[in-house]
């Protein structure tokens, strides 16, 4: 099939690759989100995508609204069987979806319907969800509720950040988008109906849901430290300045501090929370780098008493 694939972040690159390498399709065109200010210079960069796009040698579009006439009248010359999209960032329009013959098929990064929406691997892990996987499915005017084409699963480890589980989604979802255009190809694939029970959605996590609030249990602080790294990152406060909590451990067995109360020894850094305490890793006060706890608690001088949080 010609192809013209729709993806902007760096966990998109995958699928493109797979798709660029594939013998059976030509991705003639990529579709990305228009470039945005990085770094301290705030310069114009390009998008991943944008970028291995420009690599292969492949035509860019950076529609400022995939409503624009401009790149729909590019779509339509194009002339696309299958738009393939993962992670495009933008809702695309009706007279988009009209365009390709076989439709825009979305790589979705949870196993349908759980967790349609913009953060489904975070909220997988704040849920402390056990399994999650990948979909593909043919979008359609809602909110990720198309009817889907495959499915991937993979195990949410102890210890995954939401850093760690996408980078295994999407090399994973890669190879379930290239096989699912082989399936539309040569029409060995239908896609099946969601069901109507188990929808939950994944609103995108804000600044203000990664605040620790240090009087809920300590698995839960756990899950929303390893959900929020590593963006939007989850913090608290301590001594009126944010403190990013990088990596923290629970520990069952010390109950003794009471909610956001510090306890520091010569290698370690504790935290009281509503159950038991939790051990800080790696935190990065505000302005500065990411460093060791015991390294950060050494340079401030903790008080006996002093606490995190407002």
């Amino acid at each position: 099939m010609k192809l013209v694939f729709a993806g902007t972040p760096e966990v998109a690159v995958p699928a493109l690759d797979a798709l660029i390498a594939s013998d059976r399709h030509e991705v003639v065109a990529v579709v990305t989100r228009p470039d945005a200010p990085a770094g301290r210079g705030r310069r114009l960069v390009a998008s991943p995508v944008a970028q291995r796009a420009h690599e292969a040698g492949i035509e860019v579009l950076k529609p400022a609204r995939p409503r624009d006439e401009d790149f729909l009248a590019r779509l339509r010359e194009l002339a696309p069987d299958c738009c393939p999209v993962v992670a495009y960032g933008a809702l695309l329009p009706k007279d988009a979806l009209d365009i390709p013959a076989r439709g825009w098929v979305n790589l979705h990064f949870s196993l349908l319907p759980a967790w349609r929406g913009a953060a489904p691997v975070q909220h997988a892990i704040l849920a402390g969800d056990e399994m999650t996987g990948a979909s593909t499915f043919r979008i359609e005017e809602g909110l990720d509720s198309g009817p889907v084409y495959g499915v991937v699963t993979e195990h949410v480890r102890p210890t995954d950040t939401s850093g760690d589980l996408l980078t295994r989604l999407a090399f994973a979802g890669a190879g379930l988008l290239s096989a699912t255009m082989d399936g539309i190809e040569d029409g060995s694939l239908e896609a099946v109906p969601q069901p109507a029970d188990g929808v939950t959605l994944a609103p995108k996590i804000t600044v203000e849901d990664a605040h620790v609030d240090w009087h809920t249990p300590a698995l839960r602080i756990d899950r929303l430290v390893r959900g929020c790294t590593p963006a939007p990152g989850a913090w608290t406060l301590f001594r009126g300045e944010r403190l990013k909590l990088i990596n923290v451990r629970p520990l069952p067995d010390r109950a003794e501090l009471s909610p956001g109360e510090l306890s520091v020894g010569k290698n370690h850094v504790l935290a009281g929370t509503g159950s038991h305490a939790v051990e800080l890793h790696w935190v990065q006060p505000q302005g500065k780098k990411p460093m060791r706890a015991a390294d950060w608690a050494r340079g401030v001088r903790i008080a006996p008493g002093e606490t995190l949080g407002s």
